[in-house]
């Protein structure tokens, strides 16, 4: 029997490119979902859940996950606090994979980001680029987002020494801090990279997406591995095994 998915957030480019890679994986799509159309038709025949739509909707599609208890792939990003919360609380009853990028070179990159700020603790500046298409309505991506939690964990360092662009006379570059910048045009799909700038050399870690089906296809393999989860929050590493 196929894998049966309902995809939220069907109209938009994310949306589209599940729908159109689903049948390569041998994943049935049993509901399409957007504005005005009401996903409670469909859920109760679907396997899993993969949202991408806006970040506002996401908690009601979990809230109908959570009454029919069916396990759910977010792909959205640009959450509130408040929303984040109220996502998290459902995990308690559903298995909830929650990324803010599906593809396995990105995942990739989280982990070598990871092992390479725990070795170059002493000495490098870690700085973060990150390129997107000019409609994306959100920064910095949810990638980035991710890739900056990775180095603050490893260097501890708090939302206050993490700068967001610079401008004017800002001095010199203080040795806590990492910076953040947020380039937008054109129809880019994804570029991330991570530096590590020292004295006299400089680290590199970059992942560039051409096409959205490695999203796509990421997140349709984490509609078939969640649903034989126990309720909680997992990341596409667990999805992966790069813990």
């Amino acid at each position: 029997m196929a894998h049966k998915i309902l995809v939220n957030g069907s109209a938009g480019r994310m949306g589209q490119a599940i729908i159109e890679c689903a049948p390569l994986k041998g994943i049935e799509v049993h509901g399409e979902v957007d504005q005005g159309i009401d996903p409670e038709s469909f859920i109760s025949g679907c396997d899993a859940i993969i949202d991408f739509s806006i970040h506002s909707i996401t908690p009601k599609i979990v809230e109908l996950a959570v009454k029919y208890r069916k396990p759910v792939v977010i792909g959205t990003t640009g959450h509130s606090e408040e929303e984040r919360e109220w996502i998290l609380a459902a995990t308690q009853k559903i298995p909830i994979v929650w990324a803010g990028n599906y593809s396995t070179g990105v995942n990739l990159l989280f982990y070598l980001t990871q092992k390479t700020a725990e070795v170059l603790q002493e000495g490098y500046d870690p700085e973060v680029i990150e390129m997107h298409h000019k409609h994306k309505v959100d920064a910095p991506s949810g990638t980035a987002a991710r890739l900056l939690e990775v180095l603050q964990e490893s260097f501890k360092l708090s939302d206050d020494e993490v700068k967001h662009g610079r401008e004017g006379i800002i001095g010199p570059r203080p040795v806590k801090e990492i910076g953040m910048h947020t380039l937008r045009g054109g129809d880019v799909v994804g570029d991330h990279t991570v530096i590590f700038a020292g004295d006299g050399e400089r680290i590199e870690l970059t992942h560039k997406a051409s096409n959205r089906n490695i999203f796509a296809n990421g997140s349709l393999d984490a509609s078939k591995w969640v649903t034989s989860q126990k309720p909680g929050l997992y990341s596409m590493q667990d999805v992966l095994g790069l813990h």
